[in-house]
């Protein structure tokens, strides 16, 4: 039987996320692709920071065969050389979008867990192979693709809820915070989005003239099919409101990596993107089967 399989590949763009969004998408644009992976593995979810002239460009690593996610860090010089890769966190529990942001002081990566149960917020203790937990947070919902951004003197962070294919893709919750570290409260009209056109958070929301700019995944033909910019012209603890822009699809120019467009994460005058082709592969079905066996013998469920 031949499946077919997402595989996703991450590119750097030299042009500032308020550029993209000014000229409407990254058609035309040159890419600077990160490394392509083995059969059945691939990198995706990336999210950029800039410490001592390095580009640290953190990704989920993923492979087909246990599907257990985890984070490396690839390290850039200023001409974006590749000058090395490595495991950075690693939790039980499958772990993607590592959103990676300077805040109060220290230097955290918020990220997605929700197979843990709860949302886990990690501080730098050696930047950038060593974290630590700071704080654990019991929200409405496990969070997918959480994704914060401080704004009107409030921390706001933007996530799917677990549930159905439909929830996971197609609503958006919001919680806020006076500090990075909790107490979060959930917004009390969640799900304050249920669009499967623009509801699951892609990226780093940006803060432009006073509007939260914010990437969303487009779920309508296929998972991370393109983004779309949420631009939430009403934020408060009470009150959300907001507008979908047109669709950012991947540029038939990147074939075969034009089937989806799932992340657009801001790191100064760069951006990160990932993109994804359809892979067929005839092993899949038979993966599944041994995955699942040996996760009944560690005692724990499978999947992504």
């Amino acid at each position: 039987m031949i499946r077919f399989a997402d595989i996703w590949r991450p590119a750097i763009v030299r042009c500032s996320m308020q550029e993209l969004i000014a000229r409407g998408g990254i058609a035309g644009l040159p890419l600077h692709w990160l490394p392509e992976q083995p059969s059945l593995q691939f990198l995706a979810d990336p999210f950029g920071f800039w410490h001592e002239a390095i580009l640290h460009v953190f990704v989920e690593a993923y492979d087909y065969r246990d599907r257990h996610g985890f984070i490396d860090v690839l390290r850039f010089d200023a001409g974006l050389q590749l000058l090395d890769r490595r495991t950075c966190l690693r939790e039980p529990w499958h772990l993607s979008y590592p959103f990676v942001f300077e805040a109060e002081g220290a230097i955290w990566m918020l990220p997605e867990a929700h197979r843990s149960g709860t949302l886990h917020l990690y501080r730098a203790r050696a930047f950038p192979g060593g974290w630590e937990r700071a704080a654990s947070f019991a929200l409405d919902t496990p969070a997918i693709d959480p994704s914060p951004v401080f704004h009107d003197g409030l921390w706001w962070l933007l996530y799917s809820p677990t549930g159905d294919r439909r929830a996971k893709v197609g609503r958006l919750h919001v919680a806020f915070a006076e500090r990075i570290e909790g107490p979060w409260h959930p917004h009390p009209g969640n799900p304050v989005r249920s669009d499967m056109s623009s509801a699951r958070p892609g990226g780093t929301p940006l803060v432009i003239d006073g509007v939260i700019h914010a990437p969303m995944q487009d779920c309508t033909r296929t998972y991370g099919g393109g983004i779309r910019i949420l631009r939430i012209h009403k934020l408060t603890p009470s009150v959300f409101e907001a507008e979908a822009g047109p669709l950012w699809e991947a540029p038939g120019a990147l074939r075969p990596y034009h089937r989806g467009f799932h992340t657009l994460s801001a790191c100064g005058d760069i951006t990160l993107i990932d993109v994804k082709r359809f892979s067929r592969s005839p092993k899949r079905p038979l993966m599944a089967i041994g995955r699942v066996a040996s996760n009944l013998i560690r005692g724990h469920p499978a999947g992504r």
